[in-house]
């Protein structure tokens, strides 16, 4: 669930088609400037709420080494012929992907090692 929120958010704010707030957000500028600036404090907080939780459990080196593992993925399916890379807005979702997962993974990381870390109890 945390990674369709993630994917959510980062594929509202940008995605290769022109449903995304960015394209929606200049075009509307002009006529709708509040309902525009709503929106993008909605995606802020958003952003906010995932980016700080994700900091806070794997630090800026474990989401950067979790990118470049991911990264290694797509490269060795990318050399082995299973996906192309000539595709520009295949490498946007791909993109997306990558991101959502190692904020979705950073959201859900203390939980994964308070599970590991504590011992089974049972009630007395």
């Amino acid at each position: 669930m945390r990674w369709i929120v993630a994917f959510a958010l980062l594929a509202a704010t940008y995605n290769p088609t022109e449903m995304d707030f960015l394209r929606w957000g200049i075009a509307q500028f002009d006529s709708q400037q509040v309902l525009v600036g709503g929106a993008g404090l909605v995606l802020l907080a958003g952003y906010v709420i995932f980016l700080r939780a994700t900091l806070r459990s794997i630090g800026l080196y474990g989401f950067a080494l979790g990118l470049a593992a991911i990264g290694t993925i797509i490269w060795l399916l990318a050399d082995q012929g299973v996906i192309s890379l000539q595709d520009r807005a295949v490498n946007t979702w791909l993109a997306l992907v990558a991101l959502s997962l190692m904020l979705a993974i950073g959201q859900s990381w203390d939980h994964v090692r308070d599970r590991l870390a504590e011992p089974d109890q049972t009630d007395e």
